[in-house]
């Protein structure tokens, strides 16, 4: 941690899960970081108020001048106060427009909103913007053409030009996986399984992954759809172990997602792809591209507090 530098923001990152709190210096320097298990779904005793004086009160009694900028799922209308999505294409300034300031019962909260794509088929989304406005500020060279990727439970694609980010997709892989797993005859053999499943790191689960990435890619025009089945009739057959079946499922699953993207890419060579978020993840999605013929991939970790500083700078927040 840094301590020459004054601080200078209070910076949040708050998702449905999770909550952390970082305190910036001059410049965007990280001084200090925690996180709390308190996301917008799993609040302590006393609300949000009391969420964030659990995490950053000191911070705030301390040094009462400083500007609190929060981002994610705390400015959805489960959040704190429901901020209006801003519409695409967006770069900073446009977010940093949109920001809405509010007093919770602990002081003046600022909240960055999130991104909506119009249309017939609207899209949107609420801290990724956040986490991509850090990664262009930290390799400034993305920023003229890029693909951002953020696995999860909702995973996102967001194309960036010129700095902006001009459009994304959600694809629901992480949920569809679960549902699938848990309420589908599709996952009933793991389930009643008395053997423990593989290590997800281990060369037999890698591999009933990559099984499961090639018949998604081998798939053509018919699609996943009629495929999916395959994670029984496999295992009816003895070609798939119990436990095996899901990480063929997951492969299925996340190749469908790729190939459907990597379908859509039309302009060669293909941009620079940029995976952001938890590194197990990155990892499988890395592991899937290689497998689409697709090897320069870059990862970057944590940008959301490179995002908020951006941010709070295009807002003059920053004294």
């Amino acid at each position: 941690m840094h301590h020459a530098s004054p601080p200078a923001l209070i910076a949040l990152d708050w998702g449905t899960s999770s909550l952390r709190a970082y305190l910036m210096g001059r410049e965007g320097a990280l001084l200090e970081r925690r996180t709390q298990p308190w996301g917008i779904q799993h609040l302590p005793e006393g609300g949000f108020v009391a969420a964030f004086r659990g995490i950053a009160g000191d911070w705030r009694d301390r040094l009462p001048t400083l500007p609190v900028l929060a981002a994610g799922m705390i400015g959805s209308r489960h959040g704190w106060q429901e901020v209006p999505y801003v519409e695409c294409p967006a770069d900073p300034a446009a977010i940093a427009a949109g920001i809405v300031a509010f007093d919770g019962g602990c002081g003046t909260v600022h909240i960055v909103p999130g991104l909506i794509q119009g249309g017939g088929l609207p899209d949107v989304m609420r801290g990724e913007e956040t986490q991509i406005i850090g990664a262009l500020a930290i390799e400034p060279e993305l920023a003229t053409a890029s693909l951002f990727v953020l696995p999860g439970t909702h995973c996102k694609w967001a194309n960036i030009r010129a700095g902006r980010v001009v459009r994304f997709t959600t694809y629901i892989t992480g949920e569809l996986y679960a549902v699938l797993r848990d309420h589908s005859i599709l996952g009933r053999p793991a389930k009643e399984a008395v053997v423990q499943p593989v290590d997800k790191a281990s060369a037999v689960a890698d591999a009933s992954f990559h099984r499961g990435l090639k018949t998604a890619l081998d798939s053509g025009a018919e699609g996943m759809a009629g495929r999916l089945f395959t994670t029984r009739s496999l295992f009816l057959n003895g070609e798939l172990s119990a436990p095996q079946t899901l990480d063929y499922l997951s492969g299925l699953l996340v190749g469908e997602e790729i190939r459907s993207v990597t379908a859509g890419l039309h302009v060669s060579p293909c941009p620079p792809i940029v995976l952001l978020g938890d590194a197990g993840l990155c990892d499988r999605y890395r592991m899937a591209l290689a497998a689409f013929g697709i090897n320069t991939v870059r990862t970057l970790d944590e940008t959301g507090p490179a995002g908020l500083w951006q941010i709070a700078s295009a807002a003059r927040l920053l004294v």
